[in-house]
């Protein structure tokens, strides 16, 4: 497994870097955000450790930068440890937050957790994934729900795709504004409801009291295994 570390604090990175290789994990350090989005869009890491404080490119723009091609599971380190800051984290992407400063050993026992249901996920991106009675064919672009075929549209089928390929990931309205209809679509955030509704019509067996698609109130939309 290659862990991508990032932070401007050198001796802090020193010392993860030294506790994650004697994990067994393959190491690889940066010391600002610009370096860290071009490291992932030029390499293939499992996992990313990024601080939110850096100077010019600074963590969440880092983050908001790597999800626009990239769902490697990333974890923020931050001083901060107000709500909405850790909120303003996941809105970004982030798949887990810790403040500093924090024990080397929660470090340690998150980046296995995460790196756990990566591998889950990764297990199931082939032809087909699965949740309770959904099904989907990703080669075929089609649903099935307890047997039954799904008629989707182009775009209730990505975002679905996109939130059984990560599961328990939050993503605000803006993120999937972002990733399934992209930066130039010049509707508002409200088509993303319409169609988490619409999703919720289709493939729930009871709409109002959804099973897989579900609300992170005040953040956004995740999907329940």
């Amino acid at each position: 497994m290659k862990i991508l570390v990032v932070d401007d604090e050198k001796l802090l990175v020193k010392g993860m870097k030294f506790n994650l290789e004697n994990e067994g994990y393959q190491v690889e350090c940066a010391y600002d955000g610009a370096a860290a989005v071009e490291l992932t869009r030029n390499g293939q890491f499992d996992l990313i450790i990024l601080d939110v404080m850096m100077p010019e490119v600074d963590g969440l723009e880092a983050c908001m930068r790597i999800r626009e091609f990239s769902n490697v599971p990333i974890i923020m380190l931050t001083a901060k440890s107000e709500d909405a800051d850790k909120i303003m984290g996941f809105e970004c992407g982030a798949d887990d937050y810790l403040t500093k400063p924090f024990n080397i050993l929660e470090l340690k026992a998150r980046v296995r957790a995460l790196l756990r249901r990566a591998v889950g996920v990764q297990r199931s991106r082939g032809a087909v994934l699965t949740a309770g009675g959904l099904t989907l064919n990703t080669e075929e672009r089609t649903a099935v729900r307890e047997g039954r075929t799904v008629e989707l549209t182009a775009k209730e089928y990505d975002l679905i795709e996109l939130l059984m390929r990560n599961p328990r990931r939050v993503y605000s309205r803006e993120n999937l504004m972002n990733v399934v209809w992209g930066y130039t679509y010049a509707g508002d955030y409200r088509t993303v409801d319409v169609h988490i509704r619409r999703l919720r019509e289709k493939l729930e067996k009871n709409p109002a009291e959804p099973d897989h698609i579900m609300t992170k109130w005040g953040v956004g939309y995740y999907f329940k295994e």
